[in-house]
């Protein structure tokens, strides 16, 4: 499946969305999962659906492959390590199948009783809770520094 890109533009006044410098939204869609993140350039943020791709593993019981097409380790390593706080998680882990390609492909194995795309939803919920979690936390600090410096 091919990876296709639309970009809209929003302007910072447009969506409250333009205030936070990150955002993973993640919907889940029976075997298509789309991540949304915002890029920000000036004053105009870009956002772009990259689409996961889920494939059946057929070599072990209940597991699944996860494809992302346009990222790296950087994204495939925390989604391993928060699939790995999951004790109903068997297997996680990720590889980049060449340095020249764009992509990650992320293997979830599951008990009987747990799917592989529960888990892989569960993860990212988890991830955008944490992130918040210390955005807020960055902010708050930001502004008792600057309180305490005026």
């Amino acid at each position: 499946m091919q990876l296709k890109l639309r970009k809209s533009y929003i302007t910072p006044q447009q969506s409250e969305l333009a205030e936070l410098p990150h955002i993973m939204q993640v919907r889940t869609k029976k075997l298509h999962h789309m991540l949304f993140r915002t890029l920000y350039q000036g004053t105009t943020s870009y956002i772009i659906q990259i689409q996961i791709t889920i494939t059946k593993d057929t070599k072990v019981p209940n597991a699944c492959l996860f494809t992302i097409n346009k990222e790296d380790h950087t994204i495939g390593n925390i989604i391993k390590s928060q699939l790995l706080k999951d004790p109903q998680v068997l297997f996680a882990g990720y590889k980049v199948p060449h340095p020249l390609e764009h992509k990650i492909i992320i293997r979830v194995q599951t008990t009987p009783e747990y799917s592989p795309q529960e888990a892989f939803t569960n993860a990212i919920t988890d991830l955008i809770s944490e992130l918040s979690l210390l955005e807020e936390r960055f902010r708050v600090a930001i502004k008792d520094k600057q309180e305490g410096i005026e």
